[in-house]
């Protein structure tokens, strides 16, 4: 066992996907005016590994394949772990997929997945999958192959804000039902991002992905995906790497909603965003044939029971418990109570993470769901804020890895990796 799975597998951490979490109060992490405690695990280039109350928080800088390598190589059994479990342990047991009039194997039809999409894809996140696949020793196939997934299958979003939360500031809320026997959650790792060129941002994510469904920026922009239908339009911008670009690239609320408007997009998507500096939020659908913003407070034939200075976005009997429950506390929301709203029956049993985020502050809590299959909503809260993130720096004596430059063409399919300090 290595230095990196040591401290991984000694933290308390449990993981998933995630839009809101609902916990008591036993279950919630509380700050510490003396900060939380940490332990660098590993540096590379300019990132680093560490764990904050056993929670493995990532950081990436630099230029795309640097990122993508420093990824690979702090978090490298985990990446290789988790695209083993998705596309070879659960994607080679699932029945054939229909593409068109074809019946193919999930393999052949992420594969078919990424052809269609790479023209729409920039450059620079393939170039950060090939660094990522060179830092785990993965081929770049199948890293690709790993982060086009979500666009194969298809959960419960909110924002309170001004009249509805008790301070007045914006309680967004990110609920994710996805696969929790798929075992993400044994990979869950919160990312921080600084890229070159681009602004900083943060990704609620899992080992050997680069895309988001979960993240807030240093502009105090967080986004929350929820998946729908439309199977097979996939001849447009991935969903996670348009989440991620609205994260890098927005300032406003206008701009972000400017990123998923502008452009060719795939299959039915719903999000949920958040402008901390404004106290606005949207809930929006971007698929490939329609674009619709529903405003807060605002009705929609999906959604029959607005609530004031509310964003609500989920399905069926979860909506309606959503609405009666926000309704119930209208003005009276706190962090904890927030929370809640993101407990049994509005997150599913498969729910893999859930997240709030106070934008304004640009704090957020987390919870993933247990190696064992509990959901997220039953279990704790982990509590970071990214400017604090930013402004943390590694142990100088903690075990290095080392960057290796860029050389032309595709990285090694074995990858290399030097180690200083480490066993």
């Amino acid at each position: 066992m290595n230095q990196i799975e040591k401290h991984w597998r000694g933290s308390r951490f449990v993981a998933a996907l995630a839009l809101l979490v609902v916990c008591g109060p036993t279950l919630f992490a509380e700050d510490t005016k003396s900060g939380p405690a940490a332990q660098t695990v590993a540096r590379c280039g300019k990132g680093w590994l560490e764990t904050i109350e056993g929670y493995p928080v990532l950081h990436l800088k630099g230029t795309p394949y640097e990122m993508g390598y420093q990824h690979g190589a702090l978090l490298r059994d985990h990446c290789r772990q988790n695209m083993k479990s998705i596309l070879v342990d659960k994607a080679g047991s699932l029945n054939l997929v229909e593409v068109g009039p074809l019946k193919v194997t999930p393999r052949t039809a992420i594969d078919m997945i990424v052809a269609i999409q790479q023209p729409h894809v920039a450059g620079r996140y393939f170039e950060e999958m090939e660094g990522l696949a060179a830092g785990s020793g993965q081929s770049v196939a199948d890293v690709r192959a790993g982060n086009f997934v979500p666009e194969l299958f298809h959960c419960s979003g909110f924002a309170l804000a001004k009249t509805a939360t008790k301070n007045g500031n914006m309680l967004h809320g990110r609920v994710l039902d996805y696969a929790i026997d798929w075992g993400l959650q044994d990979h869950a790792v919160v990312i921080v991002y600084e890229p070159e060129g681009r602004l900083p941002w943060v990704n609620v994510s899992y080992a050997g992905f680069i895309g988001s469904v979960t993240g807030m920026n240093a502009e105090h922009i967080s986004v929350g995906e929820m998946g729908g239908k439309g199977l097979g339009h996939w001849n447009g911008r991935p969903m996670a790497l348009l989440v991620r670009d609205a994260l890098e690239t927005a300032k406003s609320l206008d701009e972000a909603i400017a990123t998923f408007r502008d452009g060719p997009r795939t299959c039915q998507y719903y999000y949920v965003l958040a402008d901390g500096e404004t106290n606005n939020a949207v809930g929006m659908e971007a698929s490939w044939d329609v674009f619709t913003l529903i405003l807060p407070g605002e009705s929609h034939p999906m959604l029959s029971n607005p609530v004031k200075d509310c964003v609500l976005m989920s399905a069926g009997d979860r909506y309606q418990e959503l609405s009666r429950q926000t309704t119930a506390g209208h003005g009276k929301f706190t962090i904890e109570s927030a929370l809640h709203l993101m407990d049994r029956p509005i997150a599913m049993e498969s729910n893999l993470h859930n997240v709030l985020f106070e934008p304004a502050t640009t704090r957020f809590w987390v919870a993933n769901a247990s190696s064992d299959k509990k959901p997220a909503a039953e279990q704790k809260y982990s509590s970071f804020q990214l400017s604090e993130l930013l402004n943390r720096k590694p142990d100088s004596n903690s075990p290095e890895l080392l960057l290796p430059q860029r050389t032309a063409g595709l990285p090694s399919e074995k990858g290399t990796r030097s180690v200083k300090g480490g066993n």
